[in-house]
């Protein structure tokens, strides 16, 4: 049974639990229950309850802009911070719970969002690598290197996708970019030792 606010919230995290939505509804966590009717697909009822909060709460209007990009409808703009605090952990839910189709409308407008904070491919990069989705990962984590070149963690993270690959020659590259931009990043180092240990296998 859901004693409170934490392990509701929790629950919402794993799975769709209806008892978990019923303690929101009951103390009014309207954010939390937009969440829940997101994930539902109940997509109307999600945008309603996110407006609701939107004037009074940061992640309440960052998710009414979600929805918008969902929707294909955008009415407003999202802050550079919510960019950064919110898109990568949302997209993370979304691929969780197999919502495909909305993270694929979102990461359309991609280009859009960069206009607000140009580290967004990074953040669909990083989130699509997470999941294993390396093929989703290399494009944007490519396109984020065009404007961060001197960014390591992100020559770090194109080279893991090709080391995964077994494409060791363009993996050593990203890792010498990486070790050049800053030559004490120990998990490129460690990288290139394993692939050295496999040249002599």
């Amino acid at each position: 049974m859901v004693i409170n606010y934490n392990t509701a919230k929790e629950k919402l995290l794993v799975s769709l639990d209806k008892e978990s939505q019923q303690f929101f509804v009951k103390n009014g966590c309207i954010l939390e229950n937009a969440y829940y009717e997101l994930l539902s697909d109940n997509i109307v009822k999600a945008k309603n309850l996110f407006e609701a909060a939107k004037n009074n709460d940061i992640r309440a209007h960052w998710g009414y802009f979600m929805i918008s990009l969902i929707q294909q409808d955008i009415r407003e703009y999202p802050s550079y911070f919510e960019l950064r605090n919110f898109l990568e952990i949302d997209l993370n839910i979304l691929i969780h719970y197999y919502k495909g189709e909305y993270v694929e409308n979102i990461v359309r407008y991609a280009d859009f969002m960069f206009t607000i904070n140009p580290e967004v491919h990074k953040f669909i990069g990083r989130v699509f690598y997470n999941n294993n989705l390396q093929e989703q990962a290399l494009f944007f984590l490519d396109r984020a290197k065009s404007y961060f070149y001197h960014d390591p963690e992100l020559h770090y993270l194109l080279a893991y996708i090709y080391y995964n690959k077994n494409d060791f020659k363009e993996a050593e590259k990203y890792l010498n970019a990486c070790l050049t931009v800053l030559p004490g990043y120990y998990p490129a180092k460690a990288m290139l030792k394993q692939i050295d240990n496999k040249k002599y296998l």
